[in-house]
């Protein structure tokens, strides 16, 4: 469907729902498991456009994925991996392509990794620096996908240095590579800039959980231990980010919403504790630590009773889209003047109600603009989402889930 516009429910929404796995723990796992030898089981998986694309290209390159349900994946290792024929294509999934990017050191042949026109413009030229370090020949002339990776079945390097200022990402796909060394490999960051840090300790647990020895060194190193990974069982709990939609739906309406859990690991769950303040959230909000909750929290402050001012979020304007740019332009859409850009920081200043009017909402094929606007549409009449479909990239049940809590949304095309 090209469009779908949001009824107002009037009233608050109650019930239960599953969200979907988080998708940033199942792409680590089936990576992992990939690397493993033998047979990993990994359950309440997300299965969405970037989970697919991480499992497709694992099958490109050697490893049995099996699939043997909605929320199961199964993965047999050979502990290596094999050089596709042709260009890994990986739509606008930045997880699987930074990770494959450092992982194809392993193949035994040159890797061409490539995504569609928004993957082609996110930055990988840290990491493409940082794997020069280990000895991986790997290049990217834009600095951004498409990248080649000269696989040579291994690394030499023992120390590695990376600027993660724009991506915690880098940081991640060098560990998970560095325990496939030769000999103990010591990551370090550059400076202190970090993309949301808890997302490294994610990785780290996962490592451990396939039988990686790491160890954190201060607040800017890790030395990682040789010995490569085993099969495991693992269950990925469900998506923190994804939660935050509910989270703020509940809050919105005066509801009740039941996720069937309060206990996550990830770093945007950080989200729930601010979300429960409304309509009376702090004057500034610091989102570095938890970047794909702001745009939700920031639709959230459409309707907070006093300004909102969201701050380190320069790292958005290199996601999927400038989401920084992308929730100011929309935002203002529904009320002028509603949020603006100051610097990279973003301001929502709540508006009167009469202010609000129907609008068309640009997604720019980001699933969070679209998931986090149409929480405005759970208040303002007329609000209508264009391209929805692209709520497939991490939550391919996101209407059906507002549906079941009494939602009406009117499909277009």
């Amino acid at each position: 469907m090209a469009a779908l516009t949001i009824t107002p429910p009037g009233r608050p929404l109650r019930g239960r729902v599953a969200p979907p796995g988080s998708k940033s723990i199942t792409n680590r796992a089936l990576l992992l498991a990939a690397l493993a030898r033998g047979t990993s089981r990994i359950t309440g998986a997300l299965k969405s456009d970037d989970t697919r694309h991480m499992a497709n290209a694992l099958r490109a390159m050697g490893v049995a994925v099996e699939e043997p349900d909605a929320t199961a994946f199964i993965v047999t290792g050979s502990g290596a991996l094999r050089a596709p024929a042709e260009p890994v294509f990986l739509g606008n999934a930045g997880t699987a392509t930074r990770f494959l990017t450092a992982a194809a050191a392993l193949a035994d042949g040159p890797v061409v990794l490539t995504g569609d026109a928004h993957m082609q413009k996110r930055p990988i030229a840290p990491l493409v620096a940082a794997l020069a370090a280990l000895g991986v020949e790997a290049s990217a002339p834009t600095g951004c996908p498409p990248v080649t990776v000269q696989g040579r079945g291994g690394f030499a390097g023992e120390a590695v240095t990376v600027d993660a200022g724009l991506s915690s990402q880098y940081v991640s796909a060098l560990l998970m590579l560095a325990a496939c060394g030769a000999k103990p490999v010591r990551v370090s960051l550059a400076g202190d800039a970090i993309g949301a840090r808890g997302y490294i300790d994610l990785t780290v647990a996962a490592m451990r959980r396939f039988g990686a020895m790491v160890a954190q060194e201060g607040a800017a190193a890790w030395l990682v231990q040789p010995g490569g990974y085993r099969a495991a069982d693992l269950h990925v709990e469900p998506d923190a980010s994804a939660a935050t939609y509910l989270w703020a739906a509940e809050v919105l309406t005066g509801g009740a919403i039941d996720l069937g859990t309060e206990s996550f690991t990830q770093p945007d769950a950080q989200a729930h504790a601010l979300i429960r303040l409304f309509p009376h959230l702090p004057a500034e909000i610091e989102g570095s630590q938890m970047q794909d909750a702001v745009p939700t929290l920031a639709a959230l402050a459409a309707f907070n009773a006093t300004p909102v001012r969201f701050t380190g979020i320069a790292n958005l304007r290199v996601k999927e889209c400038d989401r920084v740019a992308a929730m100011a332009t929309e935002l203002s859409r529904i009320a002028p003047g509603l949020a603006v850009e100051v610097g990279d920081d973003l301001l929502v200043t709540p508006q009167p109600r009469e202010a609000f009017r129907p609008a068309r909402i640009e997604t720019y094929a980001d699933h969070r603009i679209a998931m986090s606007l149409a929480l405005v549409g759970l208040m303002v009449p007329g609000v209508t989402i264009l391209d929805p479909g692209c709520v497939a990239k991490t939550y391919p049940d996101y209407w059906r889930d507002l549906e079941s809590l009494g939602v009406a949304l009117q499909p277009e095309g």
